[in-house]
């Protein structure tokens, strides 16, 4: 605690007039100058005129505070995967250089995504937000919520890698989750859309009235482990339960949490019916969940109009047929147009909201444009590093471990250590991986602010972040497990729901709130697409039928961690106030 030193006031004004020079402003503004009839002309200033380092000076303090939060949250991860690979598998990392510059394309990526995202996208979903409860009825605003919970499921980063782990799955070892990616892929970005739009409709509706998060918690797991449940009882189906797991924890990410939650907040700030501060805390939770369920219904229909047989033929006379790829369907044309594609549209259909239904003009036209154009440049060249740099290296990092404990090609002398001693490295790889990428993201740190404020310090930042990040850094050795020793995912993911419902039950409203949207703020943009990619690499290398299910370990482990320390944390603070109370009744018990 800092102290305070006094000083003699004239001291202080002293000081305060050694500093300070006064200036008229006439010396600072230019002279009237007039025409012949005596009229006062209109003074046009000059243009300023910078020289490059006055650019300079004033670019870098801007530049530089955007560029570390990318930096700290890509580097220290790739330094890992590096190292661990040459000094604990002993294997040269392959196309260094490539990966390199696609590590760089990330970072610069998600710098100009993120600043275009705060300057060119949020300022209308705040403006929407809070103009919309007075110029529109609540079935019309619950329609645009829905709809805008689709765009920018659309324009989530992540969402490319998954898309793009349809290629490596084999379509004769599981026939549905190849047709889900491959044939129904943008069919599975719409349905994951759906599921966000329709969390975004609940949570606008819980800002509005108070709702509790513990009963909305309960009714979205039931239908969520019931067709986990029904589809397990079908064996090809089954295989594809990873896949919806792991859509819950993509769909959280830069673009869909800030924007969703700026306009639920508008609109509950707006309709002036919110409860605290902490009814901004939920909406993450439901869009983790929602998905989930519209995944599985999606692959539920596909298995009654498709069968394996059926998926089989048609993907071996399509990749027959195919000789060679169209011009749009290569780098970098494919990443410049998904760019354009998630971006463009969200764009329109926000100035339609705002020109057309609720007919105002836009504030800051040429701000608004020029983040824009940072949102598509960013995801662009985010796209590219994705494709030559994370992906690439988690792949590459996934596919070499295993060398640890068993024999691949891809490890010469694999493998490099006893059964259980190289199973132990491969677990401790994952804990580690998970553990970092998670306190590296950004996010995790405004959430650790944010619930130290809320909760008056009870719950510091640092504890957050921790108990975060354990249970990431668990979750995701688990989903190693699972791929290790191939068990379904619901023996996992349901036993694991089961215990988060439990201490849902016993923990207060703001425990639950932190916890259930904490497993949100772990998938960011880069934390997902490097353990996908490694994820699946890892299942390749081991024969797996399919490495999906690790992100839905690491949603599953903070929620339980969280939850778990906000326990420890009421009982706490429980005991010290039964012990203040017995020592003042001990004291007024002396006193009588």
């Amino acid at each position: 605690m800092s102290t305070l030193k006094q000083v003699r006031f004239g001291t202080l004004v002293r000081e305060i007039t050694m500093h300070q020079e006064e200036l008229s402003y006439n010396e600072l503004a230019p002279e009237i100058e007039q025409d012949k009839y005596g009229v006062d002309l209109v003074c046009r200033p000059s243009k300023i005129k910078l020289r490059s380092i006055d650019v300079y000076r004033l670019a870098q303090p801007y530049l530089t505070v955007r560029l570390i939060d990318q930096v700290k949250a890509v580097l220290p991860l790739a330094i890992y995967l590096v190292l661990f690979q040459l000094l604990i598998l002993r294997q040269n990392v392959s196309d260094s250089w490539i990966i390199t510059a696609g590590l760089l394309s990330v970072i610069i990526g998600l710098m100009l995504f993120m600043e275009g995202l705060k300057v060119g996208l949020m300022p209308f979903g705040e403006t929407i937000g809070n103009i919309l409860p007075s110029k529109a009825k609540l079935p019309t605003v619950l329609l645009i919520v829905f709809l805008l919970g689709i765009g920018v499921t659309f324009a989530e980063p992540a969402i490319g890698a998954l898309k793009a782990a349809g290629s490596i799955v084999n379509v004769e070892q599981a026939p549905y989750l190849y047709s889900l990616l491959n044939t129904w892929s943008e069919v599975l970005v719409l349905m994951v859309g759906i599921g966000v739009g329709l969390a975004a409709v609940l949570g606008t509706l819980r800002f509005i009235y108070g709702w509790s998060l513990k009963p909305l918690i309960y009714i979205s797991l039931i239908p969520t482990i019931g067709l986990t449940l029904y589809i397990m009882a079908d064996e090809e189906l089954s295989k594809m339960l990873g896949l919806a797991w792991d859509c819950g924890a993509v769909t959280t990410g830069p673009v869909t949490v800030p924007l969703v939650l700026s306009l639920g907040i508008g609109i509950a700030t707006a309709a002036g019916k919110g409860r605290s501060s902490l009814s901004g805390f939920g909406i993450v939770t439901l869009a983790s969940l929602f998905p989930i369920v519209a995944v599985e219904l999606l692959a539920v229909f596909v298995s009654i109009i498709e069968t394996p047989q059926m998926i089989i033929s048609e993907a071996v006379a399509m990749n027959s047929s195919t000789a060679s790829l169209n011009w749009h369907e290569k780098t970098p044309y494919v990443e410049i147009i998904s760019g354009i594609r998630a971006i463009i549209p969200l764009v329109l259909f926000l100035i339609f909201i705002l020109l057309f239904v609720l007919k105002e003009k836009i504030r800051h036209p040429g701000t608004i444009t020029y983040g824009i154009i940072l949102s598509v440049i960013g995801m662009i060249i985010f796209n590219i590093g994705l494709s030559y740099g994370l992906a690439k290296l988690g792949s590459q990092s996934g596919g070499l471990v295993p060398g640890a404990f068993t024999q691949i090609e891809l490890v010469s002398d694999s493998p490099l250590y006893s059964l259980m001693l190289g199973i132990s490295i491969a677990l401790i790889f994952a804990w580690i991986l998970g553990f970092g990428a998670t306190l590296a993201e950004p996010a995790l740190n405004a959430l650790g602010m944010t619930v130290e404020n809320l909760t008056n310090g009870a719950f510091r930042k640092k504890l957050l972040m921790y108990s975060v990040s354990f249970g990431v850094g668990f979750g995701i050795a688990l989903g190693i497990v699972k791929i290790i020793y191939s068990i379904p995912i619901a023996y996992i993911v349901v036993p694991g729901y089961l215990i988060a419902i439990v201490l849902t039950y016993f923990s207060t409203e703001e425990f639950v709130n932190i916890a259930w949207d904490s497993a949100g703020v772990t998938t960011g943009p880069v934390t997902v697409p490097l353990v996908l990619a490694m994820g699946l690499g890892f299942g390749e290398a081991v024969g797996a039928i399919e490495g999906f299910g690790i992100l839905s370990m690491a949603s599953i482990g903070p929620i339980i961690s969280v939850m778990t320390t906000g326990l420890w944390i009421q009982w706490k603070v429980k005991r010290r106030r039964e012990s203040e109370y017995e020592v003042v009744e001990s004291v007024e018990g002396a006193k009588s």
